[in-house]
């Protein structure tokens, strides 16, 4: 084993006395142990110099593409990866052969044993865009984890029991999704910096329950998010096979989905799927935060200014190209083309508008199993039977088999013309009232929010903060007034929302819609434009803490 030195590393927590609800016998102790750190901060000591070198690139991309000296298309220097024909992903790992129905969601205690007991084949929980990153919610994420694994989940509340209907080997298959590599945990600093979060959620998750993940049959599988360059991919494979050495696990065991969810990596499909061969187990359409990568990337040229969000669909020329290039390429290379979120939950009070939801969710997944995907997501266990139904239809646990024809190029995958395009005083009001609902309920701890029976979360929000930003930059006429969006229009109607939103709060005067207004207005003023809401906010919620603990000292 390689001796790690903890010197210089600290946690800005305590791990003692901490309220645990709902009740659990494993411990903040129990996770924080000193060889899981020395894990960790081995990992981060190894890898953050690259992975901050990494995010410089993004910088220098983004410096070049606004000045015009710099344009999408498919990298020449890798040109030889995607014309040899002969290399090919990991075959499916146990319990990734049938992916036909996802789940999505943050690892709340309850929400992780309904999700677990869905009619779906898999179960992706999430760190990232779901989860407020509190650090009650991260720590106690892997205590929930842990107890899950180890059947040692159920509980009462005064209201209902939670009980996993059978022993996990025969659940849903759990996949991890850590946080990007955007993000950092400020509760643990190693050698004066906050340690990499991606390492952090990886790290505590893999070094826990890898081997007893591989010892139900199963194995300790993840969703990789917000890649944009396929270096950072190799970056991410570099740490698993590190990791299993660590623990003597053979390499390959660990699993990865790539999520293709920015426009940079749109272009670098075969690449990412390459760096990560022996651990692929594909790519998934992330299509909310593709559309907001979309607009950020782009955001500087008026001629890729997106209309109303209700108007970019699936079957926009850009969206439509992203989906047909994904699959040819999964599927080329023997690994899952998995398709996107279906967000609706279900409309109880209104048997009427909820059969009109559910039909939506019907015709989006036929669209994607005969596009040819392999599965999809779904938010909410309702709508797992729609999903199953559908892809049944396959006739096989997958159609990795069905390599479909496409002629997509550079400028497909550019192409965001949409027709009828039109931006109005309602989507102004629409995105203004999603930003803010889930801002304010992110600052207050969650990362999951239902707004208007739909499961809004980072990526739903970040699609309207990029759009408001956009049309205030380029003055956009409205199609309702034939005025220009304004700093002063879009200024306006966020203060006659913030007060809606706030004589309608059900947390009283604990709402914080007059602080996720405060970093709101610079944003869709166009004063500002910040890489992520995320990183915006995080320092909003770090938890307070008057004595660090010195890791050295355990």
């Amino acid at each position: 084993m390689v001796k790690v030195n903890l010197d210089n590393v600290q946690l800005f927590v305590t791990i003692d006395n901490t309220p645990q609800f709902p009740p659990s016998k494993t411990t903040v102790a129990d996770i924080l142990t000193k060889n899981a750190l020395e894990f960790i901060v081995l990992l981060h000591r190894t890898f953050n110099t690259k992975r901050k070198e990494l995010l410089k690139n993004r910088e220098v991309i983004q410096e070049k593409l606004d000045a015009g000296a710099y344009q999408f298309e498919f990298l020449p220097e890798t040109e030889n990866i995607r014309n040899d024909p002969t290399w090919q992903g990991a075959i499916p790992a146990p319990g990734l052969i049938n992916r036909s129905a996802e789940i999505t969601g943050p690892p709340v205690r309850n929400m992780l044993v309904n999700a677990l007991n869905a009619e779906v084949t898999t179960y992706m929980t999430d760190f990232e865009d779901s989860s407020s990153p509190t650090w009650f919610n991260m720590i106690y994420g892997q205590i929930n984890l842990y107890d899950a694994i180890r059947n040692q989940i159920n509980f009462s509340t005064s209201r209902k029991s939670y009980t996993l209907n059978n022993d996990f080997s025969k659940l849903a298959t759990l996949i991890v999704r850590p946080r990007g590599w955007h993000m950092v945990e400020k509760h643990l600093y190693v050698d004066g910096e906050p340690v990499s979060a991606s390492i952090f959620d990886f790290g505590l998750f893999f070094f826990h329950n890898a081997k007893k993940l591989v010892e139900i049959g199963k194995g300790p599988y993840f969703y990789l998010p917000k890649m944009e360059h396929h270096l950072e991919a190799k970056l991410w494979n570099d740490i698993f096979c590190v990791a299993q050495d660590y623990i003597a696990m053979p390499r390959g065991t660990i699993r990865a989905t790539a999520l293709i969810e920015t426009l940079p990596a749109a272009f670098q499909m075969e690449e990412i799927i390459y760096q990560m061969r022996q651990h692929s187990s594909g790519l998934n359409c992330g299509r909310w935060d593709y559309i907001f990568s979309t607009i950020k990337k782009l955001r500087n040229k008026q001629e890729h200014v997106l209309p109303n969000r209700d108007q970019v669909t699936m079957t926009s020329p850009f969206m439509d190209a992203y989906v047909k290039r994904l699959i040819n390429t999964c599927h080329r290379r023997g690994v899952h083309a998995m398709g996107g979120m279906a967000a609706q939950i279900p409309i109880k009070s209104d048997p009427a508008a909820n059969d009109i939801a559910m039909d939506k969710v019907r015709q989006d997944k036929v669209r994607e199993m005969r596009n040819g995907h392999d599965g999809s997501w779904v938010a909410h266990p309702a709508l797992a039977p729609i999903c199953n139904e559908i892809f049944a239809d396959m006739g096989t646990p997958n159609q990795i088999y069905y390599v479909p024809e496409t002629s997509v190029v550079a400028s497909d995958l550019l192409n965001t013309n949409i027709d009828g395009a039109e931006v109005t005083i309602e989507g102004i009001r629409v995105n203004l009232d999603i930003g803010l609902q889930y801002m304010e309920a992110w600052l207050r701890g969650s990362g999951c929010v239902p707004i208007n029976y739909l499961m809004e979360d980072a990526a739903t929000a970040e699609v309207s903060r990029c759009q408001l930003y956009q049309w205030v930059h380029h003055g956009v006429t409205l199609k309702d007034t034939n005025e220009p969006v304004t700093p002063e229009l879009t200024a306006m109607i966020l203060k006659e929302e913030v007060t809606k939103l706030i004589s309608q709060s059900q947390v009283g005067d604990k709402n914080k819609f007059e602080l996720a207004a405060k970093y709101f207005l610079p944003e869709i003023r166009g004063q500002k434009f910040s890489d992520f809401l995320t990183t915006l906010l995080y320092d909003e919620i770090i938890t307070p803490t008057a004595v660090p603990l010195d890791c050295s000292s355990l």
